[in-house]
């Protein structure tokens, strides 16, 4: 019989989230799957048509049976995200009491709450069996990033319950060397050995696309809208452009989130909304086509240390599409880019030296960009290859 795998995780598909290809991939490799998850509202904060606390609780996708528990919304305020990321552990408490699932093993996707996985935890710990960790945000780091909050007082408290979550934990993956690095700092030392680097992949859809024809140099972003992609520096660089008296760059945003709002405010603020189009939020599987419109994809952060630490998950979705990168990184990203020679690196915040960039890659030569796509996918295949990553998780998962 093949084994239970139990996924502990806050969201979870239509939330477009790498957990749900992980997932199917394990149906198809003949596990059985179970999800526990939310109710889906990411990114724009309310629940998706079809879903409530009483609607769509129990149902099956591509073979995988998903159980959503309660949970508040996210709301557009922090408070609302606050309630957000201490509902969703607090239903899950009562459902791991009451739960008749029996499962082999827990694995959980960490993006933030880190909290969330207090429910896989508590269920592996139960039913003595073996719990994963797939960390996606760091915590506390996390927390004090987008909070802004830095007293002892309450960032203690956050490792503490972390330091416990790891401790609960067989194995724990970080999504860079940088992430396995700051996670061992808050694990055991005897216990060293159970935290390594597994990095995440391109779905296969990802695939390059013949290009389509466009006026100018078209840079294009994918993804979610948010404080942390730091895109209000978008703005300050295309005005840089103009005043250069370059006219034939433009901007095309793919997605949505919550620093739409902001961000849009920033581009009116630079008078520069003639440079920019909105596509809003798409399937994931429509990105490859609207990337082939573009001439170079775009990274950016927002100005925190954490995300020196960072390797997006649309970077190997940029990469897997043959894309040259134009990225506004330091640290881990820029590391990969520069590995790769797929493109160009500015540091984070500077918006100067991130339109000398834009404006560089734009008098490239056709043959020049292609080969910096091509270099793109090459370091894709070699580092980031699906079915290899798989078969390594198969060794513990398995």
């Amino acid at each position: 019989m093949s084994k239970h795998i139990l996924i502990i995780c806050q969201y979870f598909y239509p939330e477009q989230f790498r957990i749900n290809d992980m997932a199917f991939e394990w149906v198809k490799r003949g596990y059985k799957v179970t999800v526990v998850t939310g109710i889906p509202n990411y990114p724009e904060g309310k629940f998706y048509p079809g879903y409530g606390w009483f609607k769509n609780t129990k149902e099956t996708i591509n073979g995988v049976e998903v159980h959503r528990i309660p949970l508040i919304a996210r709301g557009k305020g922090k408070f609302g995200l606050v309630m957000n990321y201490f509902s969703f552990p607090f239903f899950g408490f009562w459902w791991s009491l009451f739960t008749k699932i029996k499962a082999d093993e827990v694995f959980m996707f960490e993006t933030s709450p880190m909290n969330q996985c207090k429910v896989g935890v508590r269920y592996a710990r139960m039913h003595h069996i073996p719990c994963y960790l797939y960390v996606q945000d760091l915590w506390p780091d996390n927390v004090e990033m987008i909070t802004g909050i830095h007293s002892p007082l309450v960032l203690k408290p956050i490792e503490r319950m972390v330091r416990k979550i790891y401790k609960g934990c067989t194995h724990i993956w970080g999504t860079s060397p940088s992430f396995v690095t700051e996670i061992r700092k808050l694990v055991d030392e005897d216990e060293q050995d159970k935290v390594s680097f597994w990095p995440q992949y391109a779905e296969k859809f990802y695939q390059p696309q013949p290009k389509k024809e466009h006026k100018g140099f078209n840079v294009i972003f994918t993804g979610n809208i948010g404080q942390a992609q730091g895109l209000e520096i978008l703005p300050f660089a295309a005005k840089k452009i103009r005043d250069e008296g370059i006219k034939n760059i433009r901007f095309t945003i793919v997605g949505d989130g919550r620093a739409r709002k902001s961000f849009e405010h920033s581009i009116t603020q630079h008078g520069v909304w003639d440079m920019f189009e909105f596509a809003g939020r798409v399937k994931p599987e429509e990105v490859p086509a609207l990337l082939a419109t573009g001439d170079a994809a775009f990274i950016s952060f927002a100005d925190d240390e954490l995300f020196a630490k960072t390797i997006p998950a649309k970077l190997q979705s940029y990469m897997a599409c043959a894309m040259p990168i134009i990225a506004s990184a330091r640290g881990e990203t820029a590391r990969i880019i520069n590995e790769a020679d797929c493109g160009m690196c500015s540091d984070i915040g500077d918006a100067e030296e991130l339109a000398v960039s834009i404006i560089a890659m734009s008098k490239l030569s056709p043959e020049r960009l292609a080969q910096l796509g091509e270099n793109s996918r090459n370091y894709n295949k070699a580092h980031f290859d699906k079915k290899t990553l798989m078969d390594q998780m198969d060794q513990f998962v398995g």
